[in-house]
């Protein structure tokens, strides 16, 4: 018969084992409390209630805004929204990665990345919440 426990990483680090047989879960995020997402259907139904218009439609809206944005920063453009935040896209340097499996250093090229900065209304309103 196998007996099972929890551990706490602490709990975990103090096991010996060679002398046990340990199976490892690692759970991302934490138990206690369960994080929020909003997805796109999300942002569609809120787009229909506030204006009124038919999801169909609220979904074609979000979809050309979404697109528009795509196209503007794979052009290397800056996207400023005010009241909200700004997308820029920023070059990124060469580095030098592992392996996780093997441990061998990996290049990793030189390449673009987004990044978003919010504005002051969206980060005094995220505070306040």
């Amino acid at each position: 018969m196998h007996s099972f426990k929890i551990l706490t990483r602490v709990e975990l680090g103090e096991y010996h084992f060679i002398e046990y047989r340990v199976l490892v879960f690692v759970f991302r995020g934490s138990l206690e409390r369960k994080e929020e997402v909003m997805i796109k259907l999300d942002i569609v139904n809120q787009v229909a209630d506030k204006t009124g218009v038919p999801k169909q439609k609220a979904e074609q809206v979000v979809d050309s805004l979404f697109n528009a944005m795509k196209e503007a920063l794979a052009k290397g453009k800056r996207i400023e929204l005010r009241g909200f935040g700004v997308f820029v896209v920023k070059p990124r340097k060469r580095g030098v990665g592992r392996n996780p499996r093997t441990g061998t250093e990996v290049p990793i090229p030189a390449g673009k990345t987004i990044r978003f900065k919010p504005g002051k209304e969206l980060s005094a309103k995220a505070v306040t919440s």
